[in-house]
């Protein structure tokens, strides 16, 4: 039997959830069989769902309180609450635990925080220390439209960071895209109505951290959607240590990141539906070197990206964006330095917050529509084929393999 814990906004987020949740699947029938069996925690707006990577604890973002809560697995359908929750700041909404189990990093979307918890051997939280704020890299002149030295054109951007890189992190994207769907003819999405790009208020930028990746040399990356930045952090006996920053152009909002297996870094931007990739120089810091569309279907200002995932093999990445209600799926190209969008297909749920690969399938939380649709993957290709079973479950927002 397939498990999977799922995570949600309760009613002080605005939904309906009670508390993680229990999705389970009969074996040899998964996973067109499976269903939501209802909360086996009472928490509030567990919002973001992490597992230690040793033992059977799981770490909960509650959004709604801004705090971390750990449970322990004590029984085939039972989490029992381990310790009790640890502040970390304003809108906890992600959370990334380190390959060796002693430490969790948490992002924090209200206040822009970055927090490590500190974990003992048996996965209990211990002090939180919070890692230095940032600032704006725009600075004030943003604020007034006047030009900035920062904020340069992105294809400055890339010019400058290919002149830095091995020739073979900078080969160009490939061109003459086709969409699966138009191919096929299969979960042909709806066109949504052209709109205005929305205009970012200059007037009121803030930092909104959104969440972490561990990297191959045992650094952390961090995003910071509101001020278009990757930050790039050392672990030390006091906490984290910013070594350097990644700035983005102007507005796009980097939101989440997968690392590919050649060690090059993924991102998501929820303002600009764009795929960033970023990739490490001989002298160890991190630049901006190629970047995509999500989807040529996506539609600035009306389409908002969430997750973004990758295949085992490390050959497909998925993206999920709201507002069209779709999944993209783009094919990482050479040694993973570009990526290109190639199917597009219906999520089956309203707001796909979230979503998770397993076994040849695509599991999608549709927070607005309260939902879980599965989606079959191409075997050949890895491309969404089609919406293979749904299952109600309230305001899900994460999902995690039991």
């Amino acid at each position: 039997m397939t498990q999977f814990w799922v995570g949600g906004y309760g009613a002080d987020m605005g939904g309906d959830a009670t508390g993680i949740g229990l999705l389970e699947g009969d074996e040899g029938r998964e996973p067109a069989s499976l269903a939501y069996r209802g909360a086996v925690t009472k928490t509030s707006s567990p919002s973001w769902l992490a597992r230690h990577p040793s033992l059977d604890v799981v770490f909960a973002a509650l959004e709604g309180s801004g705090s971390v809560q750990a449970f322990a697995r004590t029984g085939e359908r039972a989490l029992t609450p381990l310790g009790r929750p640890v502040e970390a700041g304003d809108s906890v909404c992600h959370l990334a635990v380190a390959p060796s189990g002693d430490y969790l990093v948490a992002s924090c979307y209200g206040d822009g925080r970055v927090v490590r918890i500190d974990l003992s051997s048996d996965g209990r939280m211990l002090k939180p220390s919070i890692a230095d704020a940032t600032t704006d890299p725009y600075g004030m002149d943003a604020a007034t439209g006047d030009a900035d030295p920062l904020a340069v054109d992105l294809s400055d951007m890339l010019a400058a960071a290919a002149a830095s890189l091995e020739p073979s992190a900078t080969a160009a994207p490939r061109s003459g895209l086709l969409l699966f769907d138009e191919m096929l003819g299969l979960n042909a999405a709806a066109e949504p109505e052209p709109v205005p790009p929305v205009e970012a208020d200059k007037n009121v930028r803030s930092s909104h951290a959104h969440s972490a990746a561990f990297l191959p040399d045992g650094r952390i990356a961090t995003t910071d959607l509101g001020f278009d930045l990757v930050r790039i952090w050392r672990p030390t006996a006091s906490g984290l240590t910013l070594d350097h920053q990644i700035v983005l152009p102007y507005g796009v909002g980097p939101r989440h990141m997968v690392v590919h297996p050649s060690g090059h870094l993924h991102v998501v931007t929820e303002y600009s539906c764009e795929v960033f990739t970023l990739a490490a120089g001989a002298d160890g810091r991190w630049a901006l070197i190629a970047a995509t569309s999500v989807s040529p279907g996506a539609v600035v200002g009306f389409d908002f990206p969430s997750e973004l995932s990758r295949s085992r093999d490390g050959e497909t990445l998925y993206a999920g964006v709201r507002g069209s209600n779709t999944i993209a799926a783009l094919r990482v190209r050479g040694a993973g330095e570009s990526v290109e969008p190639f199917a597009l297909a219906e999520s089956g749920v309203d707001w796909p917050r979230h979503h998770l690969v397993h076994d040849g399938s695509l599991l999608v939380a549709g927070q607005r529509s309260d939902e879980i649709s599965v989606l079959d993957l191409d075997e050949r290709t890895g491309a969404p084929r089609g919406i293979r079973h749904r299952a109600p479950a309230p305001a899900p927002t994460s999902l995690l393999l039991a």
